[in-house]
């Protein structure tokens, strides 16, 4: 090849390959990244709130235990170790678990909490005052608005649980939980057309009507009064359920109430 016939240009980069010189590299490849610990960590929590969606407490206890060796214990470890006490039916465990929680980021589940602990003791005050508590630090959520106002069809007072549980229904209007708690309402204000038109336009299925009609048959009888619980400033707890939970179709919560609306203190 006669470069002398070349352009410039064209015989700098033949030199350049003849010399074993590349015009372009390859950048390096970045290394794999390795997730955070904080990624961990959150995985491992979602894979606890996902036992506990399935109803697989027992099995988010043990997982409990193994994330605090890993990582160490935390506000939002807590809250769903004492949901699952709670559930398992361990009650004082889950009571005090929630009282350490209400004045930081998980105060709305903790007050959720003592209020469903405070009802499985039958104590109707101390139940709707933590149920309202909750509501008052987060009123968007429906399931605290749903189960203030179930609390109150409890008690008798039809015309205050109007509010939050047509809250919760437009709130969450895929809830049939939702739905069916505003329709017992309607029933139990005399207005049975109103509650067929919402278990309609819900489509609500037979067993969730089932049990509306159930519970209407069980709450039009005037409640009975409830024994005082004894003075203390934090929602007592039992060991045992004292009172009748509703099937979980239903609501799955149950808290009865009283007229109080004061916070108070675990």
């Amino acid at each position: 090849m006669n470069r002398a016939a070349l352009p410039p240009l064209l015989v700098l980069l033949l030199a350049a390959c003849a010399h074993g010189g590349v015009a372009y590299r390859q950048p390096p490849l970045e290394p794999t990244l390795q997730p955070a610990p904080q990624d961990d960590r959150g995985m491992y929590l979602a894979l606890i709130r996902q036992m506990q969606d399935q109803g697989a407490y027992y099995a988010s206890l043990a997982h409990v235990d193994a994330f605090k060796k890993r990582f160490g214990d935390t506000p939002d470890l807590r809250i769903l170790e004492a949901d699952a006490q709670r559930e398992t039916g361990n009650g004082d465990a889950a009571a005090a678990l929630y009282r350490g929680l209400v004045r930081g980021p998980q105060a709305a589940p903790a007050w959720h909490g003592l209020g469903l602990v405070a009802a499985a003791a039958g104590d109707r005050d101390n139940a709707q005052l933590a149920l309202a508590n909750a509501v008052r630090l987060e009123p968007l959520e429906p399931r605290y608005l749903g189960d203030l106002g179930f609390a109150l069809l409890q008690s008798g007072r039809i015309a205050d649980a109007r509010a939050p549980l047509a809250k919760a229904a437009e709130l969450a209007p895929d809830s049939s939980r939702a739905a069916a708690n505003l329709a017992l309402w309607a029933l139990l204000s005399g207005q049975s057309s109103l509650a067929e038109t919402i278990m309609r336009g819900a489509r609500l299925s037979g067993p969730v009507r089932d049990e509306v009609a159930r519970l209407y048959a069980t709450l039009r009888s005037p409640p009975a009064a409830p024994a005082r619980a004894q003075a203390s400033p934090a929602p007592p707890v039992a060991a045992g359920d004292t009172v009748q939970r509703p099937p979980g179709s239903m609501l799955e919560r149950f808290a009865p109430s009283s007229d109080r609306s004061d916070e108070v203190m675990p």
